[in-house]
């Protein structure tokens, strides 16, 4: 079965990470003489790197370094965080093209009636009231809008497309705080998703609502937001002992564990 090294995979993009610790046992298993210089273990792979260490210091100083889980937790993150920023950014783009609607219906007016006609006799061809469709009612009934409101619809879009958008950076960052700003924000909308589905169903439509009530469930659930699993406590305390091990498990020093696994 195809398994992906996280930390391998992301120290090929990013680089190494090494530190040399105060400890004299764990510094002589971190270190390592070449005939080409000094070389460091990687907290993250594990593999030597050639160089001067990046920090030094105790122990239990060392860098967090994201590895294994957390780094798959991580690409998770930044996927979502891509998919809230396009579509933040989207939101954005129809507010503005309400605002500019709000601005000029009667013209938009005009020129919809005149085209309009000019499709009148392939409809009429095919025995199609296009006057009377729901697309065309529909259309018309925005144009009888008043202007305030319309504005008000674009301010409430670029609210929308904020928070998104504040979504998005903050889980690229990896910020605890934007994991509950997205979980709120998501569970708000699902049941107007769900609505909008029993209006009418779309292939587009069921994989945004499946998208996110995953992307809800997972981070509750991994992130251990709102108390569950233990709650910030046990995810602290899982970061803490993991980067305690960082060092020992580079030296080669925990038991059971090898390489660059977790």
């Amino acid at each position: 079965m195809f398994r992906i090294d996280w930390n391998r995979r992301h120290c090929s993009r990013k680089g190494h990470i090494t530190y040399a610790p105060d400890e004299p046992a764990l510094r002589e298993r971190l270190h390592a003489p070449t005939a080409v210089g000094e070389a460091w273990r990687c907290l993250r792979c594990g593999d030597f790197s050639l160089g001067a260490p990046h920090g030094s210091g105790p122990a239990d100083d060392a860098p967090l370094v994201p590895r294994g889980k957390a780094l798959r937790d991580l690409f998770i993150l930044r996927f979502l965080a891509v998919e809230r920023l396009l579509r933040g950014l989207l939101i954005l783009i129809v507010a503005w093209g309400v605002w500019k609607f709000s601005n000029s219906q009667d013209a938009v007016r005009r020129i919809f009636d005149e085209n309009l006609s000019v499709f009148k006799p392939v409809t009429e061809h095919f025995h199609w009231d296009l006057e009377h469709s729901p697309i065309v009612d529909t259309i018309r009934k925005t144009f009888d809008y008043k202007h305030s409101t319309l504005l008000i619809v674009a301010g409430a879009l670029i609210a929308y497309a904020l928070i998104e958008i504040v979504e998005a950076v903050g889980l690229w960052m990896g910020r605890r705080w934007a994991e509950y700003l997205t979980v709120v924000a998501t569970a708000a909308f699902l049941p107007l998703e769900v609505y909008e589905l029993t209006e009418r169903i779309s292939v587009l439509k069921i994989g945004t609502l499946l998208l996110n009530i995953a992307a809800v469930l997972w981070i509750l659930l991994s992130k251990r937001l709102f108390g569950l699993r233990g709650g910030v406590v046990a995810f602290e305390a899982e970061r803490h002992s993991a980067s305690l091990l960082e060092v020992e498990q580079a030296a080669g020093t925990a038991p059971g564990m090898v390489g660059g696994a977790v």
